[in-house]
């Protein structure tokens, strides 16, 4: 079981002792990197995403079926001689199971690889009542033996090294054992046949349960969920709900997507159907006793909202886990409570409540990785939002962002607080771009990277004097969503994207009234704050004129995209919202795919130019050649670099959070850039500047750090 974080300062400190292990490190950012490579060769000749579009239809339908498919699957299993049962919670799920090891005289257990019965606590319960419960799956019992929960829900003891586990095999065994892999394996298979053998009841979850046949399926790759089911006299599969499905059809869906995102095979070694109870010598009337027990634990409650419904399509392939830069980085015990990956900050919230979840869910860079690899279409950055904002209502609001909702709802106020910011900066500037000289107070954690100061002059306080003056006949109307930060902090961004946009005769225009996207308010969970500020900037933008709406940052444009539909939605800006975001467009999409700006427009250059992928931008807008293309036009020569789409650690309000994790994926990030030999690095937001150009500032600016636009101004004919 993992550690119950009582509060942040506490696991803060639990997270520096991941980021202390080397080991763990090491072995974290290898899987990170052969995962990501194995599952695209992989699914090279594969429709992934057809495949998904199976799963999220196909679930649906059964959770909102799943009443009459529980009714169904429990009469076909009973006709086959299964006792079905079912469990409102967790503590009622492990009295029955208790029960039944009691009125069978069952004294020990063999289990087979379960995370709902690790949800339960089942093994603790068991062991309550005097039983003992021995893991069967190798790294559940490896983690079982060092008194620890799974740190990953495919491969629990994937934290561990082969030296790790030596160690434990030669305490357990009371002899020395060899570090080989092999040789530790063939260890385990030894400990663990007299327990298959000597086992009363046998422990199983589910991967899913087939109504029409009365049919549970397990997809496995060590064989030993088949001893688990058929040696022990008894037999006790523990399910959740929503793993029942209809007919076979939907049972092979998961069987195929499945492993293709999970380990990265087409199929498991073993997937195991049982229907009904088996032939067993020493059971009644030679047969075995077999009993399902289905869980209901709050999957009722998540179904009947719309959102959260579709956190049960979840098929526990632990993906969302093997993508997050977090987990990468402090791996499952310090990122879950039972649950790992994205998916456990959630249901960490709905099986364990908000105060063991509180400090958990703060933890996502909100990267979107996760939601573009779920083999069930899940969207789970939205999700864990939605998660954060009922906590807060449940717990109390932040002082921070009861303040920062105040401030946004209020453009005026807003912008009149940076504008005197900029003159009481001007002691810590140093006479220099950075705040250089701020008390530790403000500046907690972040001596990893040099903080720009805000601007002597805002973009907005420039636009009448630099708007450029369109010939004739204007080629398109463009109207620039600068953004909080480029207007104040970074100008010279939208000033070069301007000029790069207006070299077509593009007619330019800037509304006045618009204000910050409201993504920052949106993260910290006031949602109150991010419809306030959608209404102000919808409002602003609400000129049917405009063929585009261009922003300078993929963090904006991913949000007005992509979350205003949400914020807006069943609100009286409804109407109007799709209008709006159908306008909106990221500026390298627009220079490249709309403008068509090629490399006649731009003169030669020495640059050597690397590039650095805002994460709302390759997966929250699903772009990806436009800008690698743009740096080619430009007459620089692009250097392909590692894990060019990988987070850069910045995540707005997440770098004040967790700097510590911040600055060590920011760490790896420059690293990689440095190794390339590129003199410059670009990038398409002000957020990835920020936190890439104050890492090189800190190391002594060796890589110049732009924005996209600026190289193509700078190159422009």
């Amino acid at each position: 079981m993992q550690t119950d974080i009582k509060n942040l300062k506490e696991y803060h400190k639990e997270i520096q002792e991941s980021l202390d292990d080397q080991f763990l490190r090491k072995s974290m950012d290898n899987y990170a990197v052969a995962y990501r490579s194995a599952r695209q060769a992989l699914l090279q000749n594969v429709d992934i995403k057809e495949m998904i579009d199976d799963i999220i239809e196909s679930k649906d339908k059964a959770i909102q079926d799943n009443a009459k498919l529980l009714k169904q699957f429990t009469e076909m299993a009973e006709k086959n001689g299964v006792k079905v049962h079912f469990a409102k919670n967790a503590k009622e799920a492990n009295e029955i199971i208790a029960k039944i090891a009691k009125d069978n005289n069952c004294k020990t257990a063999i289990k087979s690889k379960s995370m709902t019965a690790e949800e339960t606590l089942l093994n603790h319960a068991l062991e309550e009542q005097g039983m003992k419960v021995t893991e069967t799956d190798l790294g559940e019992w490896i983690i079982q033996l060092r008194k620890e929960g799974p740190s990953h829900m495919v491969m629990p003891a994937i934290h561990l090294s082969r030296y790790q586990v030596k160690d434990l095999f030669t305490n357990v065994t009371k002899k020395q054992q060899d570090s080989d892999i092999q040789k530790l394996v063939k260890v385990a298979r030894r400990e663990l046949r007299e327990k298959f053998v000597g086992a009363d009841m046998g422990i199983s979850g589910a991967n899913f349960a087939i109504a029409e046949t009365g049919t549970i399926g397990l997809c496995t790759n060590e064989g030993n969920a088949r001893l688990t089911t058929t040696l022990p006299k008894v037999h006790v599969a523990l399910i959740g709900i929503e793993k029942l499905v209809p007919t076979l059809h939907e049972a092979l869906q998961i069987v195929r997507i499945l492993p293709k995102n999970a380990t990265c095979q087409n199929i498991t070694s073993y997937v195991t159907m049982i229907t009904g109870a088996n032939e067993c010598a020493t059971g009644p009337n030679g047969k075995k006793e077999m009993h399902i027990v289905f869980l209901d634990n709050g999957r009722s409650e998540m179904a009947k909202d719309p959102l959260f419904a579709t956190v049960l399509r979840c098929v526990r392939c632990g993906a969302c886990a093997n993508v997050c830069p977090v987990y990468r980085l402090v791996g499952g015990h310090k990122m879950s409570y039972i649950y790992i990956g994205a998916i456990g900050l959630i249901l960490t919230y709905f099986f364990n409540g908000a105060d063991t979840a509180k400090n958990l869910v703060q933890n996502c860079i909100n990267c979107e990785a996760c939601k573009n690899v779920c083999a069930a279409g899940i969207d789970l950055p939205r999700v864990i939002l939605e998660v954060r904002a009922r906590i807060l209502d449940e717990t109390g609001h932040t002082f921070e962002g009861t303040l920062l909702n105040k401030v946004l709802k209020n453009r005026k106020l807003f912008h009149s607080l940076l504008r005197f910011a900029k003159w009481a900066q001007k002691p810590v500037t140093g006479g220099t771009p950075y705040l250089r000289h701020l008390p530790d107070l403000f500046m907690k954690g972040q001596g990893f990277k040099a903080l720009p100061a805000i601007a002597d002059k805002p973009f907005r306080d420039m636009w009448e004097e630099i708007r450029p003056q369109v010939k004739g006949t204007p080629s398109l109307k463009v109207a620039i969503f600068s953004g909080c930060v480029q207007d104040f902090v970074y100008p010279e961004q939208v000033k070069a994207a301007m000029e790069v946009i207006a070299s077509k005769n593009v007619e330019l225009f800037f509304p006045m009234d618009q204000t910050c996207c409201g993504l920052p308010v949106l993260t910290m969970g006031e949602k109150d704050a991010a419809f306030a500020v959608a209404e102000q900037n919808i409002k602003a933008f609400d000129d049917t004129q405009y063929d585009y709406i261009v922003t300078m940052c993929a963090s904006c444009a991913s949000h007005l995209k992509n979350n205003y539909p949400h914020i807006c939605e069943k609100t009286k800006l409804a109407p109007k919202v799709n209008a709006f975001t159908s306008k909106v467009i990221d500026f390298s999409s627009l220079v490249h795919d709309v403008l068509g700006i090629k490399k006649e427009s731009f003169n030669a250059s020495s640059d050597t130019v690397a590039y650095h992928a805002p994460c709302h931008l390759c997966r929250g807008l699903d772009v990806h050649e436009a800008p690698r293309n743009m740096i080619k036009d430009s007459g620089a020569s692009y250097v392909p670099t590692a894990e060019e789409e990988v987070c850069c650690g910045f995540g707005g309000s997440y770098s004040v959070k967790f700097p510590e994790i911040s600055a060590a994926n920011l760490e790896r990030k420059l690293n990689q850039y440095e190794a390339a030999g590129a003199t410059t690095l670009v990038t398409d937001c002000p957020g990835c500047v920020l936190q890439l150009r104050g890492g090189e500032v800190k190391r002594g600016n060796r890589i110049e750090v732009k924005h996209i636009a600026e190289l193509l101004a700078k190159n422009l004919k």
